[in-house]
């Protein structure tokens, strides 16, 4: 296959996609709030005649999570929020067949911009700092292609565009609403920017790729008082300073060496003053696992170990631990794919091992209903400066990569669709 003369990334097509990372980068929109790139996303589709439906995720609620842990963590979703997912579909024109998904995520990050550039976000304090607005740009390149391309596979190609990926999970909602179904997919792609290698390269590995990521929140009660008589009170600092301690035994004396597993204490609130004790403090973190015996046995281990050294130190300590995203694994045979169409795409000195990494991922919940592909997709140029990994405040992406990714995805499509 020639895939040159296949699929063909035009001049206009090339401007257009960098116009519209630079509009989407201008303009970033957080979690459950990606009203306008929604909007942007089914504008394009209705210009190119493509099937797609609107209003997908429901309020955006994470239906993972109960409505305790909801109201635990905070989360509540405004009259405005959620909705956002929008699923197109491109009919092959050779007759029914197989029907593969291809992902990009559309929210941003609550992080000021610090790049001096002339498509800077316009939003104090709301940044594309992950390359969604990449991942959105590269899709929609991939259904101008792919419905140029009808006549040419049988099967089906849904694009899905999902909201809240960075919190608390847009895929999940859009997997109730349906998305799976109505042709029933058999296996999904996604694409992610990755920093650690240059435009024009891509790395990509079968096994586990993105960790399950969990959060907890213990609060330690403890007796305030005067800081001139701490032996009238029970100060919950030093009880939660020994948690903190304890915490990280559970990676280096109770996990085994063969496993991978980081408990990280991200926030620690307490006082007021300096010469008061507080009656509380609080503290936040995250843990992230690959093995589920390991998570669950993290999950009971954080609130005994709290509790238990809250009582011996005469406090008290109550802990909530919220489950995230569960961990993904690329399933063999659609990464041997996707590693084939890249190098005859690239060649193979651009084709590189991809390491599993401890961040969480919702296209994982996919992951729980059909095999799954994700590729990392070089976006680095040193030489320009690009260099900062995402959610950074400097993170940026050279260009070119766009195109790149509109090839790649395009061409795995129907590699998996068999037209190709």
């Amino acid at each position: 296959m020639v895939w040159d003369e296949l699929i063909r990334v035009t001049p206009e097509l090339d401007a257009w996609l960098r116009e519209t990372r630079r509009y989407l980068h201008m303009h970033p929109e957080l979690s459950l709030q990606e009203t306008n790139t929604a909007r942007l996303v089914a504008g394009h589709l209705r210009e190119l005649g493509i099937e797609h439906r609107t209003g997908l995720g429901g309020d955006g609620r994470p239906l993972f999570m109960s409505a305790e842990a909801l109201q635990a963590a905070g989360i509540q979703p405004g009259p405005t929020t959620g909705g956002n997912g929008v699923l197109a579909l491109i009919r092959g024109e050779r007759g029914p067949g197989r029907t593969v998904l291809l992902r990009a995520d559309m929210d941003a990050l609550p992080i000021d911009e610090q790049n001096e550039v002339p498509y800077r976000s316009t939003r104090p304090g709301v940044m594309h700092a992950c390359g969604h607005d990449a991942h959105t740009t590269i899709l929609l390149g991939v259904a101008e292609l792919l419905n140029s391309l009808r006549d040419r596979f049988a099967g089906t190609v849904k694009l899905m565009f999902q909201p809240a990926e960075e919190g608390p999970g847009g895929a999940a909602a859009m997997i109730a609403d349906g998305i799976l179904e109505d042709p029933p997919v058999d296996a999904a792609f996604a694409l992610h920017v990755d920093s650690t290698h240059r435009a024009g390269e891509v790395a990509v590995s079968p096994g586990p790729a993105t960790a399950a990521a969990d959060t907890f929140r213990i609060v330690v009660r403890g007796v305030g008082g005067h800081a001139a008589k701490p032996q009238t009170t029970v100060d919950p600092i030093v009880v939660a300073a020994q948690i903190v301690v304890a915490l990280q035994t559970l990676v280096s004396r109770e996990t085994s060496p063969l496993e991978s597993a980081v408990v990280t204490v991200g926030t620690f609130h307490a006082g007021t003053a300096t010469n008061i004790i507080p009656d509380h403090a609080v503290l936040e973190g995250t843990v992230r696992t690959y093995s589920p015996a390991v998570r669950d046995h993290i999950e009971r281990r954080i609130a005994e170990l709290a509790s238990g050294i809250a009582r011996a130190m005469r406090a008290e300590a109550e802990t909530v631990y919220l489950r995230g995203y569960p961990a993904m694994y690329n399933d063999p045979s659609l990464t041997a794919l996707a590693r084939q169409v890249a190098t005859e795409l690239l060649g193979s000195e651009r084709v590189y091992d991809r390491e599993p990494l401890m961040a969480g991922e919702d296209f994982a919940f996919v992951a729980q209903h059909v095999p799954v592909c994700m590729i990392s997709l070089g976006v680095a140029n040193p030489e320009r400066g690009i260099v900062y990994p995402p959610h950074h405040p400097r993170f940026d992406l050279d260009e070119d990569a766009l195109a790149v990714g509109v090839r790649l995805l395009t061409a795995i499509a129907l590699r998996y669709l068999g037209a190709a």
